[in-house]
């Protein structure tokens, strides 16, 4: 796919900085209680009903403590929302991903990993297993996640659920970011995939990188 074909047929959007500072308002809101709960009435949904422009994409684990809407304030019509245990990268959520990237003309991509994710302390449980290690469709978020647990827990072993839920978060964004042709090709012309932390008792999701 060439690379100007990405940038001429995409829709204009907020830009990554715009985007990552209402993530930030939203989020700074949820975190003191001050939610606004915005645009989710019916004349927003009447208004949508033909057309979708969110201004971010985040993908995040399917874990029910970890809802993106809530944690940024936002209503609907305002993410494009992939949700996956571990928040591991595969085809289908490349597809997803690339899909509001050039045809929604989305900018920035948040890698969300979070405190006392399931599938990194499956990982962590299950790190050195030579096979299967449940038996069952788990092993495959196993099997993207321990890379992250292994490169974590060279750096040591305290924390290291937290510290590969991290580390996950990073690599699947490196994953994203080099993923051809159609994201990395964006990523040249501006586009940033940025991984974060949302850290379940205070609320606050931080940035890491």
């Amino acid at each position: 796919m060439p690379e100007n074909h990405n940038l001429q047929d995409r829709p204009d959007n907020l830009s990554v900085t715009d985007a990552k500072q209402r993530l930030e308002e939203g989020n700074r809101r949820y975190c003191a209680d001050r939610l606004n709960h915005p645009r989710r009435d019916t004349e927003r949904r009447e208004a949508i009903a033909d057309g979708q422009a969110p201004f971010a994409t985040v993908l995040t684990c399917s874990d029910s403590r970890v809802p993106p809407e809530l944690i940024f304030d936002k209503g609907l019509g305002d993410l494009f929302v992939v949700r996956v245990a571990g928040n591991i990268v595969g085809n289908a959520v490349l597809g997803s991903i690339e899909f509001a990237s050039l045809h929604l003309g989305v900018n920035l991509t948040v890698v969300m990993g979070h405190a006392s994710c399931g599938a990194v302390k499956a990982t962590v449980a299950n790190v050195d297993a030579t096979g299967p290690a449940t038996h069952s469709h788990v092993d495959s978020l196993i099997e993207a996640i321990r890379p992250a647990v292994r490169n974590a827990r060279a750096n040591g072993n305290d924390d290291l659920v937290e510290r590969s839920s991290r580390e996950n978060a990073l690599s699947t964004a490196e994953q994203i970011r080099r993923s051809e042709p159609v994201m990395a090709s964006l990523c040249r012309h501006g586009v940033e995939i940025l991984a974060a932390y949302y850290d379940l008792e205070s609320g606050e999701v931080r940035w890491l990188e």
